[in-house]
């Protein structure tokens, strides 16, 4: 009882005993704290929502200060962000691109074409990134804006922050 009065929460489910350099808490919420922290994307810019995607990562909305940092290497990144239309020579590639990386990983389809098509209903575009990926989130819109996607990334954060056990031996 002691203990719990003189904590400070730092972060949900996550206390600090002040003065000593203890932390107390389970160890899925300081594993899911520090990747919610440092989310890097590798970009899959195929159409006109990867103009989007890149003002989203410019000065003017900071996603630093979030812990995003864009990645030019699927082996360096966690979260694909699928962003335009998808044909289906090209989701062969997409796809290339996310078994590379290493787990954990998660999937952002961007756009109306990623996420369901978009106005092309034709022989050669997939009609939607999930028929080839598993996806986590969706961020519809044509192209949707960069607070769309910011947005979208906190959602990932946020399922993230919730997980148990999607790292080491217990999976």
């Amino acid at each position: 009882m002691g203990i719990e009065k003189s904590t400070v929460e730092i972060a949900p489910g996550i206390r600090h005993i002040p003065g000593t350099p203890v932390v107390i808490s389970p160890i899925d919420k300081i594993i899911n704290w520090a990747r919610t922290g440092s989310l890097w994307p590798v970009t899959f810019g195929l159409a006109c929502c990867a103009i989007e995607m890149m003002a989203t990562g410019a000065s003017h909305y900071d996603l630093d200060r979030y812990g995003i940092i864009f990645r030019a290497t699927p082996r360096q990144a966690d979260v694909l962000i699928v962003a335009g239309t998808v044909t289906k020579k090209m989701a062969p590639m997409v796809r290339r691109v996310y078994d590379q990386m290493p787990e954990p990983k998660y999937v952002i389809a961007m756009g109306s074409c990623a996420c369901s098509g978009g106005v092309f209903k034709t022989y050669s575009v997939a009609q939607g990134a999930d028929q080839f990926l598993p996806v986590d989130i969706y961020v519809p819109g044509c192209p949707p804006r960069p607070e769309a996607l910011l947005y979208g990334l906190l959602q990932l954060q946020e399922k993230i922050r919730r997980e148990s056990k999607k790292w080491g031996c217990w999976r």
